[in-house]
């Protein structure tokens, strides 16, 4: 007797043409054949899914990524240096945009539905939206990542010696007008926190806190994260004050003034050109390039995001020139380096005009003495 594999019963099992004795063997009214050859794929299908099972082990379950909502590109730096690949994060403020006065787009308020969490850190456009920020989604929990800091208030212009603040209260006297004065200044605090390496040491741990209270099974992969960031802050921090050991003239001109928490770590003095979103008048702008040809300043630092028009003035003015410095920076560490280095230049390029001009009023000083005796 024959014995056929299945593979074979499907060959003779068509070939009815075939009047061989093989196919004699299996002859059979058309049911019984049909009946047969349903069976035959029925088993075959059996056999095909059980052996695909044992050779295929289930794929393993993938971790859902948090979804993170922040304000400014800084920021997803600071977050994916601690969550790594367990964090996606949105910004709400675009390369180009000013988060003075930027307005989300419908379609990222839209996705705020999603966000497991957002992480506000003081700008202007936050204090304006908020509440629309939290109607998108009620159960997205905001936190303040410059809770623990030293905040300071925006500078105002300083022109020559001595000189003035605008907000000044005037009109009022006693205590109210005082509690008015410190509301004032607590709506006018400086946002630009995190270009404060120690400050952005302490937005890091506000940021793993956040992080573990979300996700408290990988507490020990965001610690290590944490832990190896806080160390390059310190290596930064070290080379910063190095970069800038030793130079005497430690005032700087920016445009917009985003670098007072800078200058405050580093012991410098910004002198800003704007000031509350407005462009100096005609009077102020003469201020400013008398005060820059008396501090021997040959350079004024600008923005993107904002016109170049009076530092072009100041800079032409000064036989000087403008050079951009981008605060709002997707790769931190790498451009604050960049950044210190072209204030170490400027400063020590300052340092060395301010010499013949202590040379020349020690020259005045002796011959002033020599005239009295």
């Amino acid at each position: 007797m024959t014995v056929l594999h299945l593979k074979d019963f499907y060959a003779l099992s068509w070939k009815n043409d075939n009047h061989s004795q093989k196919i004699e063997i299996f002859s059979m009214d058309n049911q019984v054949k049909k009946s047969y050859r349903w069976s035959v794929v029925a088993i075959a299908l059996c056999l095909g899914a059980a052996f695909q099972g044992c050779s295929q082990p289930p794929a393993p379950k993938t971790q859902e990524k948090l979804d993170i909502t922040v304000s400014i590109l800084p920021q997803k730096y600071f977050v994916e240096r601690i969550g790594g690949e367990n964090v996606n994060v949105n910004v709400m403020v675009q390369p180009g945009d000013s988060p003075h006065t930027y307005e989300p787009k419908p379609q990222q308020l839209r996705s705020l539905a999603e966000a497991e969490a957002y992480l506000s850190i003081g700008v202007s456009f936050e204090k304006a939206w908020m509440d629309r920020l939290k109607a998108a989604n009620p159960k997205m929990p905001i936190i303040d990542t410059t809770q623990g800091m030293k905040l300071l208030p925006m500078v105002a212009h300083h022109h020559g010696e001595g000189g003035h603040e605008h907000e000044d209260e005037h009109d009022e006297t006693g205590h109210k007008g005082e509690e008015k004065a410190a509301e004032k200044l607590k709506e006018n605090l400086d946002p630009h926190v995190w270009l404060s390496p120690q400050r952005v040491k302490i937005q890091a741990q506000t940021i793993y806190q956040t992080l573990v209270e979300l996700d408290p099974e990988n507490q020990a992969q965001y610690q290590a994260a944490l832990d190896e960031f806080l160390a390059d802050i310190e290596q930064l921090d070290a080379e910063i004050r190095q970069s800038l050991a030793g130079i005497q003239q430690r005032k700087f001109m920016v445009f917009h003034p985003s670098w007072g928490y800078f200058a405050d770590d580093y012991g410098l003095e910004m002198i800003s050109i704007e000031e509350g979103g407005q462009e100096p008048s005609a009077a102020e702008l003469a201020q400013l390039i008398s005060q820059a040809k008396a501090e021997n300043i040959r350079v004024i630092f600008v923005q993107p995001e904002f016109s170049t028009k009076s530092a072009e003035t100041i800079a032409q003015e000064i036989n000087g020139e403008v050079i951009a410095i981008n605060p709002l920076m997707s790769n931190w560490l790498e451009e604050m380096q960049r950044v210190t280095q072209k204030f170490a230049r400027v400063l020590r390029e300052n340092s060395a005009l301010d010499i013949p001009l202590i040379m020349a009023n020690s020259r005045l000083l002796a011959s002033d003495e020599l005239v009295l005796r």
